[in-house]
């Protein structure tokens, strides 16, 4: 049997591979294929959960706008003094006038919070939706890709056949133009034609070789694999080889999406690079500290959308209490996250004061003015 060079024995593997069902082409497009089923099913959940999210905002707003007009007409018809008597002897604090000018001046900035969350998931929809479509239109054109692979892997195997079987009448142009297809390069091209041009140079000895693997019950895949790592091992025969124990790696993003869950919190309202941005930076007991320090302020904590360092902020819990402090209510901070971003603790201190020098009260100063 002819002794074939590494070059071309690596070319001959390459082109039996492309031959069956493992070929490297079809693996790959499988994968892809995959890949993008999986995002399909994955963002058609999120779409889902996210228009039903949309739909209980809208019916929130719009009972906000109601229930709060029908509330604001109803208090303000009720004469407290008609009633002294029995509230003052029960000692029920109930002051329609003052419940009256709270709900006036918490209802508009509660109805701004919920027109907010819903742009947000909005306009994380329109995101899911086109990353859905996206990994359709991927399915799709693996699907059309991988018809054609197969279409010239039928031609490849008709070309061997024929040459196998000394009857290749196939021009060389024919068989660059198919391994073309391949992505095969003009070097590869060239001599896979002289291979199936002239096949008892080296086609004959390679299947030769095939043949005899095959008959003790290896694959045609086997075979390749055990070519490739004979090539291997006799490269890495002067190597000294140490053993370097397994690294078993966490998925460290599921760590941070389960924290969230746990936590209340849904992992969908945030994008992959604020999920990357908590799994780099992680650090469970801050993250902890902090949602909870909000949720006990009475803030959502959809602060945290879009502002996802607040949770690995050192001096939030510092920075909030001084805002709450000065005379500002849970709904200035949760509509104005962006200042607690801007200042360290030390410098929103510092304005505070610069405010309270010039004679203004920090109270009424509107938060967006920091």
């Amino acid at each position: 049997m002819k002794v074939l060079s590494p070059e071309v024995s690596a070319l001959l593997d390459k082109l039996y591979n492309l031959r069956g069902e493992d070929s490297f082409v079809l693996v790959e497009m499988d994968k892809q294929k995959s890949k993008a089923e999986e995002t399909k099913a994955r963002t058609m959940e999120e779409k889902k959960q996210l228009q039903a999210k949309i739909a209980d905002l809208e019916k929130q707003n719009e009972q906000l706008n109601d229930q709060g007009s029908k509330l604001v007409d109803l208090l303000s018809g009720i004469n407290r003094n008609e009633y002294a008597t029995v509230l003052d002897r029960l000692r029920i604090d109930f002051d329609p006038q003052s419940l009256v000018e709270k709900i006036s001046k918490s209802l508009p900035r509660t109805i701004d919070s919920v027109v907010l969350d819903t742009k947000k998931a909005e306009e994380k929809l329109v995101k899911v939706e086109e990353e859905m479509n996206t990994a359709i239109t991927t399915i799709d054109e693996v699907g059309i890709r991988r018809d054609a692979a197969l279409a010239n892997q039928e031609k490849l195997n008709e070309y061997f056949d024929l040459a196998l079987s000394g009857r290749i009448n196939i021009t060389r142009d024919s068989i660059t133009s198919l391994l073309e297809q391949f992505d095969f390069s003009e070097e590869e091209q060239r001599e896979a034609a002289k291979i199936l041009m002239f096949p008892e140079d080296a086609l004959y000895s390679y299947a030769e070789k095939i043949k005899d693997k095959e008959k003790n019950g290896k694959s045609i895949s086997q075979v390749i694999a055990e070519a490739k790592n004979a090539e291997s091992d006799e490269r890495d025969s002067f190597k000294v080889v140490s053993e370097e124990p397994v690294d078993v790696t966490v998925n460290a993003s599921s760590i941070v999406t389960n924290l969230l869950d746990n936590l209340g919190i849904d992992y969908l309202d945030f994008t992959g690079k604020e999920i990357d941005y908590l799994t780099t930076n992680f650090n469970e007991d801050l993250i902890r500290k902090n949602v909870t320090f909000i949720k006990e302020s009475g803030i959502a904590t959809d602060i945290f959308n879009s502002h996802v360092s607040l949770m690995l902020d050192n001096d939030l819990k510092e920075k909030v209490s001084m805002l709450l402090k000065i005379g500002k209510e849970p709904i200035d901070v949760y509509l104005n996250p962006s200042v607690l971003e801007k200042y360290t603790r030390g410098k929103l201190e510092n304005a505070i004061n610069v405010l309270k020098e010039n004679g203004m009260d920090p109270k009424n100063v509107p938060l967006m003015a920091y």
